[in-house]
């Protein structure tokens, strides 16, 4: 029950309209031009003090972030600061596979134009 960064990195990727680019020296998953995903900067400072080799931050709808905060405890926890925005720490080591695909999921979908959306409900 560990995920790593290439993992969160090729679910991102694999998604329509995805690409990686940099935000504030880390690693920053775009669609659209809007961040829905940051991976630490390997060792560099992570997020909230986190482990920054094995910490991302998703950007979720409220709702979303709060609802999987309390479902997964210990893995996800809304960010210290923004996290009233829906910037949501994950501990990679904490998390399955599959829970983090449907993070990254609900992160893209947050972010993504309707139009780009549609096409995975399709």
């Amino acid at each position: 029950m560990s995920c790593a960064p290439e993992q969160l990195r090729r679910l991102a990727l694999a998604l329509p309209g995805a690409y990686e680019d940099t935000h504030r020296g880390k690693p920053a998953f775009r669609v659209a031009k809007r961040i829905f995903g940051m991976l630490s900067a390997p060792g560099g400072q992570g997020f909230m003090g986190l482990d920054a080799d094995r910490t991302a931050v998703l950007k979720l709808d409220r709702e979303d972030q709060l609802n999987m905060a309390a479902a997964l405890p210990g893995a996800v926890q809304p960010a210290e600061t923004y996290g009233h925005h829906g910037w949501t720490c994950v501990r990679l080591a904490a998390i399955e596979e599959a829970e983090l695909a449907r993070l990254v999921r609900l992160a893209w979908t947050h972010v993504a134009p309707k139009r780009l959306s549609r096409t995975l409900s399709a």
